[in-house]
């Protein structure tokens, strides 16, 4: 079966979830767009010449119209982050250009994977500008937050990433919520893991939330994990693998919020999200959550 895949956005992380998809073999046609035509087409030439080392697909570039074939489209289109600027204080000038891609992406069926930040926000907005839905919208969200998280947590312990099960939700930002009292290892929790220390948590809070602003300082974007778990996140998708995974869709009664879109643990499949899961919290990470909602709710109605 040909699986097609469209990428809007050939900055550093439209080009690193491109070489990540082609490295994980996930579709037969990758099509690259840009606003700057050279960069999209300039991609599409690099990813070609390395195509003797990758699975075989055909890699060009499309205009956004010629995307409405793809079975998925990552949207990574936009202004990237400054030091010391906040996701939120990018939103201006984003939602502008999801306005121009969303009316090129009228009668789309497929799913939206947005990747451009604030997410939270954007994949409000691309819910309502395309008329997608709502499953369809998917913002990465906290899947990357919860990688961080479970790596920080991993080096303290020794132990491999991979073998730590424990999430962030709420917000991609400032006001994310880690779930302490759900966190695992091998089903015993975190807080009773011999050695494990209280006082790490709020440390290792800050060190998830203050992630991508240590790297941009250093080397002025964030893009290689955020290509690999937006390449994840397909191949889960394409494949209907019903996973739970922490991302970004518009809610509607959980812990009973609405009119906000958030991170929650979702179950995904090949028509997208298909169900958002409620997770038992404690009374702490509750009014966290609320107050991480509101956060993006006076951002969503701040957009004119």
């Amino acid at each position: 079966m040909k699986v097609s895949i469209g990428i809007i956005g050939m900055g550093w992380v439209g080009a690193s979830t491109a070489i990540s998809i082609l490295q994980k073999g996930l579709c037969n046609e990758l099509l690259l767009n840009d606003l700057v035509a050279d960069n999209a087409e300039g991609e599409a030439m690099d990813l070609k010449q390395g195509m003797p080392f990758l699975p075989t697909a055909i890699v060009q570039s499309a205009s956004i119209l010629a995307m409405h074939r793809c079975d998925a489209i990552v949207i990574t289109a936009g202004r990237g982050g400054r030091v010391g600027e906040s996701r939120l204080e990018l939103l201006n000038d984003n939602i502008a250009i999801a306005r121009g891609i969303s009316e090129q992406l009228k009668g789309y069926k497929g799913i939206l994977i947005i990747v451009a930040n604030p997410v939270d926000v954007l994949t409000w907005y691309y819910r309502i500008f395309t008329g997608l839905p709502v499953g369809k919208v998917i913002g990465t969200g906290t899947f990357l937050d919860t990688a961080r998280l479970r790596e920080i947590i991993a080096g303290k312990l020794q132990l491999d990433a991979k073998s730590i099960s424990a999430e962030v939700i709420g917000e991609h930002g400032d006001s994310s919520v880690v779930v302490w009292s759900r966190a695992t290892l091998g089903g015993i929790p975190l807080r009773n893991w011999p050695g494990w220390k209280p006082e790490w948590e709020p440390e290792i809070t800050e060190q998830v939330h203050g992630a991508s602003q240590e790297i941009i300082k250093r080397k002025g974007a964030t893009n290689h994990a955020i290509g690999l778990v937006s390449a994840t996140l397909l191949k889960w998708l394409l494949r209907g693998d019903r996973r739970i995974v922490s991302v970004c869709t518009a809610v509607n009664g959980p812990y009973g919020f609405s009119d906000v879109a958030l991170s929650l643990p979702s179950v995904i499949s090949s028509n997208g999200v298909q169900q958002v899961l409620v997770p038992e919290l404690d009374e702490t990470e509750i009014t966290a959550l609320q107050k991480s909602a509101e956060v993006i709710r006076k951002a969503i109605q701040s957009v004119k």
